[in-house]
């Protein structure tokens, strides 16, 4: 796609991958489909790598290594999730120290959202270090280890921060129950106490999704739910970031995930009062580092697979693409499989 142009998106054909003697060289089995690739495909955000006006979609994705350099770690027949962000080449203080999700100067790139090709091609290549070794018995549903790294991310920072004092949380909610919405509340089941999801959907896959974690499912509002210590806010919808943000108990922690369209919120006054007096925590958190991808990948091997089958949803093949950019009613994870697991390295 042409980044800026709306609904300038192709299936082209491309140059093999440009690839430096140090590379791994992977072939592409899946890429997952999220708000952020409409995001670009709508114009709204994105832009190409230098030298060029276009830009390959894809930042979720699940490859496998066809040839591997002496020395890297990986031999061909890996299963590997590639890391989406690169460090700025300053670099900022974070980015020197491997910190490239928390970049404090804004000269990153990501790979097939900004400055960087993404992985929606036949093959890639990828530095050793950006790769994560993905186990075998979970197949194609590695390609949730980028979203599930988000999560993990999210809740390093959050009990980070309840380590501040004495803090035991026994009630969790999780707003959305999209993707990173349920695979937010399986980290938050792992972790014991009462988790509760809230969404707007009445049937179809999500409730059950939730339920079958043990979460308590909601969908008539945030006045049906008692005050949590943690709220993981995963919608973006104004409404709901604004309620979450004061539907905290004391010493709460809200964390989020998603971006308002407006921009609205309580007025500050009020929410600085309730932050100030009951010692509540507001933080935001975007992408994620190594660390949080590698315990992804560890989540989700040990996670139950029929439950993680039903997450993604949606399987369309590349001759598909169209479809799987244009969300359905009852889709959870839409993938577009460029090869089957066992076929990769044919």
């Amino acid at each position: 796609m042409r980044p800026g142009v709306a609904d300038s998106l192709r299936l082209d054909d491309v140059d093999e991958p440009s690839r430096r003697a140090d590379q791994l060289l992977v072939e592409t089995i899946a890429v997952g489909v999220c708000g952020t690739d409409r995001e670009v495909i709508g114009g709204d955000l994105g832009y190409p790598e230098e030298g060029t006006d276009r830009l390959i979609l894809g930042h979720e994705a699940l490859g496998r290594v066809k040839e591997a350099p002496e020395g890297s770690g990986f031999a061909p027949g890996d299963l590997v999730a590639p890391i989406v962000r690169r460090p700025d080449p300053v670099p900022c203080p974070n980015c020197a120290i491997g910190e490239w999700d928390m970049c404090r100067n804004g000269r990153f790139t990501e790979a097939g959202i900004r400055g960087l090709d993404g992985y929606a091609a036949g093959r890639f290549a990828l530095d050793p270090e950006f790769a994560i070794r993905t186990d075998e018995s979970l197949g194609l549903l590695g390609v949730l280890i980028e979203p599930a790294s988000v999560v993990a991310k999210a809740w390093e920072h959050i009990l980070h921060i309840g380590s501040r004092s004495r803090w035991e949380p026994t009630r969790t909610l999780i707003t959305g129950a999209g993707p990173i919405g349920l695979l937010a509340a399986l980290f938050a089941a792992r972790l014991g106490g009462e988790v509760h999801v809230l969404d707007l959907m009445t049937e179809g896959p999500k409730p059950d999704l939730a339920r079958d974690l043990g979460a308590t499912y909601h969908h008539q509002g945030l006045d049906e739910i008692e005050e949590v210590e943690v709220v993981i806010e995963c919608t973006g919808a104004d409404a709901v970031v604004a309620g979450v943000m004061t539907h905290t108990a004391a010493n709460g922690i809200v964390c989020l995930t998603g971006v308002p369209s407006s921009g609205q919120s309580p007025p500050a006054v009020e929410l600085a009062h309730e932050l100030v007096m009951e010692n509540d925590v507001v933080f935001g958190t975007v992408n994620a580092g190594r660390r949080h991808y590698e315990e992804a990948a560890r989540v989700l091997a040990e996670a139950d697979r029929s439950w993680l089958e039903r997450v993604v949803n949606r399987r369309l093949p590349v001759a598909r693409w169209e479809s799987a950019y244009a969300p359905e009613p009852d889709d959870v994870k839409t993938v577009i499989e460029f090869a089957a697991v066992g076929d990769a390295t044919s």
